[in-house]
């Protein structure tokens, strides 16, 4: 089959990661874990199952991160797989790869996958899925976008095609370690709707190299940005939770739509809100507020 090398970005996912390099091991030709100086026992159990191991300083996102594997590593295999420490293939993907990938034409550069939530140890079927992404790319012909939040991998050249069968995000984490987390994301997610709205960073937005469902979903999220504050983050999860049928997940599924659909979007537009408030549209005060409010430099 064709050669594949895995690259994971990891800081504390002891929980994770030997499942992770498990499941890629019967494909993957090298398992390249790009850690961010973990302080438990991530790095020895990577090591121990035969990863490498690279450490880099956090710059502040993936994007950075996984671009700076591409660009210094040496990688020596066709192609690329780009995962998360707490996601794995469902055996029908890892199949699907073996058997078709190495007869893939030579203008496609990219294979799109299926993507399915765990939460609370169900499958999250109504409401978010599937989520497409493209994951799996030939050497050089693909970089993380660069984004605050919501990146995605695209492609600088050549078509992309969508395997069949899933992968899964299945966090083995508590449901305080999710709500910190979305407390996390959300100034990420603010700066990104108010980089939409005010081109914060003086880009355009370019949809043409990312898959068609993350080009769609970009297109929603330009539109969600131009409506009220805090009356989209309602709207958003009535739609996931009544009009894609969210709420036939019994309580986790309420969970998983109230919180992340509902809850996290609501703590984003108020930090937005916050911004705004502080600085109005000045694009300067806005850096200045998030660089001293939240140690982040735009």
């Amino acid at each position: 089959m064709a050669n594949i090398s895995v690259i994971i970005l990891t800081y504390n996912e002891e929980k994770h990661i030997e499942r992770c390099i498990e499941n890629v091991k019967p494909f993957g030709q090298d398992i390249i874990i790009v850690d961010s100086y973990s302080t438990d026992k991530t790095i020895e159990i990577a090591k121990t199952m035969g990863a490498k191991v690279y450490l880099h300083k956090w710059p502040g996102n993936q994007a950075k991160q996984f671009n700076w594997a591409l660009e210094n590593l040496s990688i020596n295999s066709e192609w690329i797989l780009r995962l998360d420490a707490d996601e794995y293939l469902l055996p029908e993907l890892v199949k699907e790869i073996k058997v078709k990938l190495e007869n893939i034409q030579s203008n496609v550069n990219g294979i799109v996958f299926k993507r399915r939530h765990i939460f609370l140890g169900k499958w999250m079927k109504r409401g978010t899925y599937p989520v497409k992404l493209l994951r799996l790319f030939r050497q050089d012909k693909a970089v993380c976008e660069q984004r605050w939040m919501d990146e995605h991998i695209q492609l600088v050249e050549g078509k992309m095609i969508e395997f069949e069968h899933d992968f899964v995000d299945h966090n083995l984490n508590n449901l305080s370690w999710f709500l910190q987390k979305h407390i996390g994301y959300s100034i990420r997610e603010a700066i990104d709707l108010l980089d939409i709205e005010l081109n914060l960073f003086g880009k355009t937005d370019c949809e043409a190299k990312l898959s068609e469902q993350a080009a769609a979903k970009r297109r929603k999220k330009l539109k969600y940005a131009k409506q009220p504050l805090f009356w989209r983050s309602f709207a958003y999860f009535v739609y996931r939770y009544f009009f894609t049928l969210g709420f036939l997940e019994g309580k986790e599924g309420f969970l998983w739509h109230f919180l992340q659909g509902w809850w996290y979007r609501t703590l984003v537009d108020a930090k937005v809100w916050e911004i705004k408030k502080a600085c109005g549209t000045d694009k300067e005060k806005i850096r200045e507020y998030v660089k001293n409010k939240y140690e982040l430099a735009l």
